[in-house]
């Protein structure tokens, strides 16, 4: 059996969760996620919590058992806390701000990037060099989070870049450091 997928989900007073045809509908007071199950796993509710199970040890029905569960976990965190991902812009002249809803990014670039947020996620600029993420779904807002990194990545050469907080650089050194390095 799966250990992760063993666990119950306890579902915290505000939050409903409803199971009809392998779809799970969770809602909360940030608001409501709803997903569709494969049908090897079964989803039930029972005393307050979530239980997941699966039909069978067929090899599919052991991948999905851990991820079903987490993923219905999440959406159970999501609706109550939700989530939020954290940015920093690194490099000379590298800002961002805020203009609407859009986040309006100088990178470098000869021109500025205009970045629209994905439906359920929203965007805030924090001493235009931090930028958070934060929405309901998880995913949407690891995806939005990625997208934005992905303009310019973080360079381990020169230090600049659009990198998660938590995200550790190590700065490498040049050609011209290798080969000072190399004669000392």
């Amino acid at each position: 059996m799966s250990r992760i997928g063993r666990m119950p989900i306890p579902v915290p007073g505000g939050v409903t969760v409803t199971i009809a045809d392998n779809t799970v509908t969770v809602k909360g007071p940030k608001g409501e996620l709803q997903r569709r199950l494969n049908p090897e796993i079964q989803v039930t509710l029972e005393d307050n919590a979530v239980k997941v199970t699966r039909s069978d040890d067929g090899r599919l029905s052991r991948s999905l058992h851990g991820l079903t569960r987490t993923l219905v976990a999440n959406m159970v965190q999501g609706v109550t806390q939700g989530f939020t991902r954290d940015l920093e812009i690194t490099g000379v002249g590298y800002r961002a701000e805020k203009a609407g809803d859009k986040l309006v990014m100088r990178l470098g670039f000869s021109h500025p990037v205009e970045v629209t947020p994905m439906p359920g996620t929203s965007l805030a600029v924090e001493a235009n060099t931090r930028i958070k993420v934060s929405g309901i779904d998880k995913e949407a807002v690891g995806e939005m989070a990625a997208r934005i990194r992905a303009i310019r990545p973080p360079d381990v050469y020169r230090a600049k870049g659009i990198k998660y907080a938590d995200e550790i650089m190590r700065r490498k050194a040049g050609k011209a450091g290798k080969a000072i390095g190399a004669k000392g």
